[in-house]
């Protein structure tokens, strides 16, 4: 994961943001978390594979893995975050999705991307799902 965040970056510094904003027919953004031990920025390029308004959802599927995303770990620890897109930078806070919320959303994001489907089935844990507001 870490050599496709810095092959992403890179193809986004290469053409001068041109290109690299999107993946898999989803908008790609750069995540800017405060580190929850460090307190430091930590940027992660990730995908927003659904959008309700001016909001993004954000998945953190870690591949399926039985561990949450570090950058999951830290919005939850500091929901204040910085989201770049194709469009610009932007301060937007971030918002777990609750559990008794979370099904009608999770069936709208797998019904068009159903590798997030397949990630839950790797797993034991539930796959949170993230709106930046």
């Amino acid at each position: 994961m870490k050599l496709s965040n810095s092959l992403h970056r890179g193809v986004i510094k290469l053409s001068a943001g041109r290109k690299g904003w999107e993946a898999f027919g989803m908008p790609v953004i750069k995540l800017t978390t405060t580190g929850r031990k460090t307190g430091l920025p930590r940027s992660v390029m990730l995908t927003s594979p659904h959008q309700i308004g001016d909001s993004l959802v954000l998945v953190a599927s870690k591949g399926g893995s039985d561990t949450h995303p570090e950058w999951f770990l830290n919005l939850v620890e500091n929901p204040n975050v910085i989201v770049d897109t194709r469009s610009g930078q932007r301060e937007m806070t971030a918002h777990v999705v609750p559990s008794e919320s979370r099904d009608q959303l999770w069936d709208e994001v797998t019904e068009k991307f159903r590798n997030y489907g397949q990630y839950q089935s790797k797993t034991d844990r539930l796959i949170p799902l993230i709106i930046l507001s």
